[in-house]
């Protein structure tokens, strides 16, 4: 029995991404293990790192990780229990509240981030010359519109 389209181009890409995120994940793991952090620590940490006044609005976090409200609120508790973020109420809406980075967060960021680049580059951006790692870019930016609008939700547009 044949299996029609199984020689599709867009399988092998489906399949490409999904080695290449794998890859790199196992590969940046071992830091943030070392620095007591998991990989969503991690991501909620540079996300704040990046924002405007280095704090999101905690709705915004979830989207921009894709986590579930629920669930950013379980890290953020982690991460403020470890003293690296703080969570600060909106002066216009009571309903609403930011998650802040301290400094405790930028010094571990600090930390973790000199070998964080270097595993960038030497597994991901270094293997690109300019013009490749910019269409690169661009590219991916164009495929998280589609699949991710949200992502960018009270990022600082420098950073996006």
């Amino acid at each position: 029995m044949s299996v029609t389209h199984i020689d599709d181009p867009r399988l092998t890409a489906m399949g490409l991404l999904a080695e290449v995120h794998a890859g790199l994940t196992a590969r940046m793991q071992p830091v943030f293990s070392a620095a007591g952090l998991s990989d969503i620590d991690f991501e909620t940490l540079v996300r704040l790192g990046r924002s405007p006044r280095q704090q999101l609005r905690m709705t915004d976090l979830a989207a921009q990780t894709g986590l579930s409200t629920s669930g950013v609120t379980r890290v953020i508790d982690r991460l403020e229990r470890d003293g690296l973020v703080a969570r600060q109420a909106c002066a216009t809406d009571r309903r609403a509240s930011y998650a802040t980075l301290t400094d405790p967060g930028r010094d571990k960021l600090a930390e973790v981030l000199p070998r964080h680049l270097e595993d960038i580059d030497e597994c991901l951006t270094g293997l690109l010359n300019a013009a490749e790692l910019e269409t690169f870019l661009a590219t991916l930016r164009k495929i998280r519109q589609v699949v991710r609008p949200c992502a960018t939700a009270g990022a600082d547009p420098v950073h996006s």
